[in-house]
């Protein structure tokens, strides 16, 4: 299934990321955001439940890294560079921009010498823009465009085509829980000749329970399906739980999340079985402050 490419992550990049953290964590002192003053746990807390707002309005970056048992008892790995980067147009809107970066290593291919090898190399760059009103009350909405600009380094870890729909998060948050969805659509609309059209979603359900302590527990998991596919072939769909916890660095907050997903269907002939997932979301200062638009 062609959207399913398996990704593995690069160590080179992993330290690179680990050094530009103890670069920004002096930058974090601030994060609080001039709220008055409350305690550190008080803080976990509160970043806990914003980090797992889609449409908070809160700088952050996130390392994904995944290791996947495929359908043919092999193993891969991925990591997934996500900043989530909000501005305010206006004192009622703001615009969340979220890029994703990706490194793949490919599902394994025969090569022209017959062997079975397989290619490493970056993936297809997703870019979302999301406007949400900065004030619905425990509702949080946004909807905007999303795109995949074909960025891959090589033809096995990429799709070769320029992509765009519709994005759209609807949830309902409160200081106990958050539920809800968070869908984005694909259809391609230009691209290398000889590459197969796309028509594509990701779906990213929405639960989560906070506790104190910085602590939250819930859904781990997107659902993808490829339209194109044929029907018993379409749809990867995990079952997965998680569980994060804010911490500090020094001055700089970090959330850590582990989690474990099955999938109780995937796309054949090779597809996803099982991920260990961890996440780090070092949290930043709001670096465009103020409004942009009167």
């Amino acid at each position: 299934m062609k959207y399913k490419l398996i990704k593995l992550s690069f160590s080179a990049l992993v330290a690179g990321g680990v050094v530009s953290l103890a670069n920004i964590s002096a930058l974090a002192a601030d994060v609080s955001r001039g709220q008055e003053a409350s305690t550190p746990a008080e803080d976990a807390n509160e970043l806990a439940k914003e980090l797992a707002n889609p449409v908070a309005n809160l700088w952050s970056l996130q390392f994904q890294f995944n290791n996947f048992e495929l359908t043919n008892d092999r193993w891969n790995e991925n990591l997934i560079f996500q900043p989530v980067m909000p501005v305010s147009l206006t004192k009622d809107i703001n615009l969340i921009t979220r890029p994703v970066i990706q490194f793949y290593n490919s599902v394994p291919f025969t090569s022209m010498t017959g062997e079975e090898t397989r290619t490493t190399a970056f993936g297809d760059w997703t870019q979302l823009e999301l406007f949400s009103p900065a004030n619905s009350g425990n509702w949080l909405l946004g909807v905007g465009p999303t795109f995949i600009f074909p960025t891959a380094g090589s033809v096995y870890t990429g799709q070769g085509k320029w992509q765009v729909g519709p994005a759209v998060v609807l949830a309902y948050m409160t200081k106990k829980y958050i539920v809800g969805v968070f869908p984005q659509q694909w259809w391609s609309f230009a691209g290398e000749h000889g590459r197969p059209d796309t028509n594509q979603i990701n779906i990213q359900p929405i639960a989560n329970l906070f506790f104190d302590g910085g602590w939250n527990v819930g859904y781990s998991g997107n659902i993808l399906a490829d339209w194109d596919a044929p029907t018993n072939n379409r749809w990867t769909v995990p079952i997965g739980l998680g569980v994060g916890k804010v911490v500090k660095f020094g001055r700089l907050p970090v959330k850590i999340s582990l989690a474990g997903q099955y999938m109780v269907t995937q796309p054949g002939p090779v597809g996803q079985r099982w991920n260990i997932q961890l996440q780090l979301t070092p949290v930043l200062p709001k670096l465009i402050k103020g409004t942009l638009f009167q």
